[in-house]
């Protein structure tokens, strides 16, 4: 494994929600901008998760019989289109652009599971996922924290802010052109497809637990300044604490691995995560003013919930070929659960008019995810025995 390709494999992570991150701080001003509701305004947050629930399951088929290098090639030119195509004065833009790029950044959520469990030694995969995840979040946080002042200050307001991460999707091309030669497909012409994993129990919790902490992360990333800014806090604030909000995150997706180094049962930290996420969201329906303590329990219980997610991904399974298979399971299904959380959140206040009915519904949940990761977390491979030396002896436990 050579720096080169860690450095290549950070710089497509970069791109993962570069262009997703900053419509959640701008969302107040797409609206008034666009004259969209409430309701469209969580359908433009759930879109990237409806299609990235529709693509993902092609990525593990074509990652089967196409190179990765020009799958990912392709994929970043498609999402330097789309971002340009979003930016453009025209609501069908507007949407048709976040289809465009969300397809693109599809193929990345589920190539770099399976390249990862191609490429990195297994005790190393957690820590490659965690680093690959720490650049995510960062460009993540970094957009949200500067689209607003971004819209203030550029000609063409939110659409010119919309469209600066197109920059990062360039760097990542030039990492990656080069590396299309010599790459070679994940299998050979003829060989078995790993199949799709859907009656395996393990599968499902890992495809529930991506799910439900993608939900509670989009719909934080899409709705949180809004719920602040019902509150009283300005528009740049409210930008900067969703910023502060995966700063955390950050910082809790980078720790995590060192806290749970050799730990190959990953249930209580799964479960611990999942109920500080639930805290969080119960701190912001009781006191919204209490908003640094939510995002705080918010981004500890997030940050460490993706680094499982993802990493369950890669070590539940045995090959790179069955990584790409459940990734595209996890991600499909997971994602299409996703989707749920921006739009009914939406749907739910403009009902109620409030957030506290909204953000109850999202602790409850939390408390769903704590009981998916117990189960994701389980040191065991789907359809194999996991065997581990215990003294002089050899313990088997079973298998799917």
């Amino acid at each position: 494994m050579s720096v080169g390709l860690i450095i290549a494999i950070c710089l497509v992570a970069a791109n993962l929600r570069i262009t997703l991150t900053g419509v959640g701080a701008l969302l107040p001003e797409i609206e008034r901008g666009s004259g969209l509701t409430s309701i469209w305004g969580g359908l433009l947050s759930a879109l990237p998760l409806l299609t990235f629930a529709v693509t993902s399951p092609v990525v593990g088929r074509a990652s089967h019989r196409l190179r990765s290098a020009r799958l990912l090639v392709t994929a970043l030119v498609v999402l330097a289109i789309g971002t340009v195509v979003r930016s453009l004065p025209s609501v069908i833009c507007l949407f048709a652009g976040t289809v465009i790029l969300s397809a693109a950044i599809a193929f990345g959520n589920v190539l770099l599971p399976a390249l990862i469990r191609r490429s990195v030694p297994a005790d190393r995969i957690q820590s490659i996922s965690a680093l690959y995840v720490t650049v995510m979040g960062l460009m993540a946080a970094v957009s949200s924290g500067i689209s607003t002042p971004l819209a203030r200050s550029l000609p063409g307001s939110w659409r010119t802010a919309l469209a600066w991460g197109v920059f990062f999707t360039f760097a990542a091309l030039l990492t990656w052109l080069p590396r299309m030669r010599g790459d070679k497909p994940q299998a050979a012409p003829g060989s078995s497809h790993s199949p799709v994993p859907w009656r395996s129990p393990l599968a499902w919790q890992v495809t529930i637990f991506m799910g439900l902490q993608s939900l509670a992360f989009y719909t934080a990333v899409a709705w949180l300044p809004s719920i602040l800014m019902g509150h009283g806090t300005s528009g740049t604030s409210a930008g900067w604490m969703l910023f502060y909000y995966q700063v955390v995150s950050l910082a809790a997706s980078s720790l995590l691995p060192l806290l749970t180094r050799g730990r190959h049962d990953q249930r209580w930290p799964a479960a611990g995560a999942s109920l500080l996420v639930a805290g969080g969201f119960a701190v912001l329906a009781i006191d919204p003013g209490l908003a640094v303590l939510a995002c705080t329990l918010l981004g500890i219980g997030g940050g460490a919930c993706l680094v499982l997610a993802l990493t369950f991904q890669s070590q539940r399974v045995g090959s790179s070929g069955e990584a790409a298979a459940l990734a595209g399971m996890a991600q499909s299904i997971g994602y299409l659960v996703a989707a749920a959380g921006p739009l009914l959140l939406g749907i739910l206040h403009d009902a109620t008019q409030s957030w506290t009915i909204p953000l109850t519904v999202l602790a409850v949940l939390g408390v769903t995810t704590a009981i998916a990761g117990h189960g994701a977390g389980q040191d065991r491979q789907i359809g194999r025995p996991a065997i581990r030396p215990v003294g002089s002896e050899v313990q088997r436990r079973p298998h799917e």
